[in-house]
């Protein structure tokens, strides 16, 4: 898919900054290319699925160019560790648990669908019916 969807956390309605070390330690077993000026990661599966990583900013990764299986999985995996949520623009934004609904901003609470996806197939099936 060659759209963005953004890793983000999330406290009392406000940004907050993403754990960086824990983010690179969970993608750098998958990383095949690197540009440290831009912040860019390519990452690719054992399946060769592969997606374009940005470390936009300390409360946001985003994810470009992604799909397949091993990439949702990863993200779900990266969503985990990070106890962080995916935000898609247009689209829903999904969380971790019930309770990390109250984090939200408003915005994304009550402009947008807000469902829990724990795993890779069920943040892909949200991506895909949005």
């Amino acid at each position: 898919m060659s759209f963005d969807i953004f890793v983000c956390r999330f406290d009392n309605g406000e940004p907050t900054p993403l754990d960086m070390r824990t983010a690179q330690e969970v993608l750098n077993p998958y990383v095949v290319a690197r540009d440290s000026r831009t912040n860019f990661l390519q990452v690719r599966t054992a399946e060769r699925e592969e997606a374009c990583v940005f470390f936009s900013s300390p409360g946001n990764i985003t994810f470009n160019r992604f799909g397949g299986n091993g990439i949702m999985d990863l993200l779900a995996i990266l969503l985990r560790r990070l106890d962080a949520v995916l935000v898609v623009p247009g689209g829903p934004t999904m969380i971790q648990r019930d309770e990390d609904r109250d984090l939200l901003p408003a915005a994304l609470k009550d402009e947008w669908p807000v469902i829990v996806a724990r795993t890779g197939a069920e943040i892909d099936r949200a991506i895909r019916a949005s």
